[in-house]
């Protein structure tokens, strides 16, 4: 599979038009992997036949995936990337909480259909192995379990939010 810089355009200008989280897309010698992040930004990463897989440190921040004109793009030498976020810090031994976070990507709902009570509201005293929402993913319903005992102290996703990989979903303190 070869791909030419107008294919790029069109591939990266047609996923700022969608939901798309994360493209692979590999040929017979590169991947090109893009991933927008929560906040909107995209990062690329091109890896070439022969070069080990490990992309991090080749990613390269992208405001938009939409592409300049052509001269420019082929012109233009390597601009140095914006500056990367701050790490997050490791949380502290004194953080009295913990994170349920999303195993995939898809929308969150509060309560197993719409009119029913939710399966958590804050304050509520949850168990290890309970269910604390759904998550919606390719039109199955996935029940997410809270791997935590504890009361809930914040729920930071809105109902019928789409939700990343990873994303924290609501805080529970430990019992």
């Amino acid at each position: 599979m070869q791909l030419d810089l107008d294919q790029l355009r069109e591939l990266l200008a047609s996923l700022n038009q969608t939901d798309i989280s994360e493209l692979n897309l590999k040929g017979e010698n590169f991947e090109l992997v893009v991933r927008r992040g929560p906040d909107g930004t995209a990062q690329a990463a091109i890896a070439q036949q022969g070069q080990p897989p490990a992309m991090a440190p080749m990613m390269q921040p992208m405001q938009q995936p939409v592409m300049m004109a052509a001269p420019q793009m082929q012109a233009a030498p390597a601009a140095p990337a914006a500056p990367a976020p701050e790490p997050v810090a490791p949380p502290s031994s004194t953080q009295n909480w913990v994170e349920i976070k999303s195993p995939m990507v898809g929308t969150f709902y509060r309560a197993p259909a719409p009119g029913e009570p939710n399966f958590v509201n804050v304050g509520d005293k949850i168990t290890n192995g309970q269910a604390v929402c759904i998550l919606e993913a390719m039109k199955l319903m996935n029940e997410l379990e809270a791997e935590v005992s504890g009361e809930v102290i914040e729920i930071l996703v809105e109902n019928g939010q789409p939700v990343e990989f990873d994303q924290p979903l609501m805080r529970v303190k430990p019992a």
